[in-house]
């Protein structure tokens, strides 16, 4: 679970760390078979009675880590099989992006009603006076489900008094909420990738590290270790993702300590991007779409544009806010490469598309540059600190969080056109947004301004994060505050919206 630092967090965190050691310390590329032995050590199986599968499911970890496929357990190769093919500093994410690792997942019931010994056996058994298909009745004393009759609606479960019933759900479809995680012939979970948007929250529920996600990591340090100067556009989510009390310059040293040339805070595409919305919304609401969604979140707007093609027209066309800051950067430096740091599994789908990899070389999580950092022994409180950076309004840092992207258009619209009023709702987790672009379609949100994230709570809640959103959400709030500019219209940046824009015009 995000913000808890568990067993899967703690392999996690060792698989990102030797991979990118391997690439740092020029290690032969056959070091991945002594990984999973350095990784789970010793002879007595900690996590599954079963050492042998512990190491078997963190060789395939490694392998998507070094972005490479996941291998069938029918296959037998060694886990170097392919590596040279991505050992190279230049390699877009080959899909598919989430994997699942079969003989990892523990074939988890999709979805079941169960009684506990919680049960009372009271006289007035509100479970089985509620039960739509007579599946519950009384046996010494205590109430039974048949299990061939049960519908899994729940309404036992809502009824009991007790809380003695409960509804089970398999977490990696739970958390799912395009219904993309299916059954194979062996009840283990199996992804269905014409629903799939990546956006990883499967990812983060499975507590068996049976689900994982490709990496660019020993790629990013290859490339760093090259004379080109790669450049860190970090999202406005990586507030207290290093620790609470570690600082933006902390950050900002850290990246450089490992070969960065700079780092540049992706609010600032976040500032040009609400420019470029409220533009565009008050251009286009209500005369030519009937409302208008946010463009950021990659994985909301795949969404949007898969479960209503009809009105894909109505997502904003906007740049977000990675695109518009790589464009920013290598107008600057042409001769660079920029990686994106954040909390977004479907931004690395995003960067793979081809009016992206341009813009964008590499893609990595908070989550894997930890792992870098770790690699490179850094110890943010030794680091020498420039000045806190404040180069973008406290709106373009708040698009980090739920309800902020709709914030900062709405606030910019005020200041282009003081009398507008700009209605807005916004969602987070892909369930809730399905039943706001519903309500959409229904005609409930006509002229409105709609926000989706992904995942709960926003960026901040995203599945590459290493902080409790809440906390995440405190410490944003926080840093919006300190903010020297307000409202994104305020940006030093906003000349580079014309000269960065007018390359999709030439297309």
């Amino acid at each position: 679970m995000r913000g808890i630092y568990s067993n899967k967090t703690e392999i996690r965190h060792k698989e990102f760390t030797e991979i990118a050691r391997m690439a740092y310390d020029d290690s032969p590329l056959s070091r991945i078979e002594d990984l999973p032995y350095e990784i789970v050590p010793g002879e007595i199986g900690k996590y599954y009675d079963n050492i042998f599968l512990e190491r078997a499911i963190v060789g395939e970890r490694l392998r998507a880590t070094m972005g490479l496929p996941i291998r069938k357990m029918s296959e037998h190769a060694p886990l170097s099989e392919g590596i040279d093919a991505s050992a190279i500093d230049e390699k877009y994410y080959d899909p598919p992006l989430i994997n699942i690792i079969k003989f990892a997942c523990h074939a988890c019931p999709e979805k079941r009603i169960l009684i506990t010994n919680g049960c009372q056996g009271c006289l007035e058994h509100p479970c089985i006076e509620v039960c739509p298909k007579k599946a519950i009745h009384m046996e010494n004393g205590r109430s039974i489900i048949d299990q061939d009759k049960c519908i899994k609606c729940g309404k036992c479960v809502s009824a009991c008094p007790y809380n003695a019933i409960i509804k089970q759900e398999r977490p990696c479809a739970k958390a799912c909420g395009m219904n993309a995680i299916k059954s194979d012939e062996y009840g283990r979970a199996d992804i269905d990738y014409e629903q799939c948007v990546s956006c990883g929250m499967c990812l983060v529920s499975c507590p068996f590290s049976a689900i994982v996600d490709k990496s660019q990591i020993f790629q990013t340090v290859l490339a760093l270790k090259s004379d080109t100067p790669i450049y860190a556009a970090i999202a406005p989510s990586f507030v207290n993702q290093f620790g609470g009390a570690v600082t933006s310059a902390q950050v900002r040293a850290a990246l450089k300590a490992v070969g960065f040339e700079d780092m540049i805070e992706v609010a600032v595409g976040a500032d040009l991007c609400a420019i470029q919305e409220a533009e565009d919304f008050l251009e286009e609401v209500p005369e030519k779409i009937p409302f208008m969604g946010t463009s950021c979140c990659p994985a909301w707007s795949v969404m949007a544009k898969k479960t209503f093609p009809e009105y894909a027209n109505c997502i904003s066309m906007a740049l977000t806010p990675m695109v518009l800051t790589g464009r920013m950067i290598k107008k600057d430096h042409p001769d660079c490469k920029v990686v994106f740091i954040g909390p977004c599994a479907a931004k690395k789908l995003e960067a793979s598309r081809r009016s992206v990899r341009s813009d964008v070389d590499f893609v990595l999580t908070f989550e894997e540059l930890m792992g870098i950092f770790d690699a490179k022994s850094i110890e943010f409180s030794e680091l020498e600190v420039e000045e806190e950076l404040q180069t973008s309004s406290a709106d373009g840092k708040g698009f980090a969080a739920s309800g902020g992207v709709a914030n900062a258009v709405k606030n910019v619209i005020k200041k282009i056109d003081p009398d507008k009023e700009v209605n807005v709702v916004s969602a987070q987790g892909l369930a809730e947004c399905k039943k706001m672009l519903t309500l959409a379609k229904a005609g409930k949100y006509n002229g409105y301004l709609l926000e989706g994230m992904a995942c709960p709570g926003g960026c901040v809640g995203g599945a590459g994060v290493l902080s409790d959103a809440k906390r995440a959400e405190i410490k944003l709030k926080q840093e919006m505050a300190n903010s020297q500019l307000k409202n994104s219209s305020e940006t030093y940046y906003v000349d580079y919206l014309k000269l960065i824009t007018e390359e999709d015009a030439d297309k």
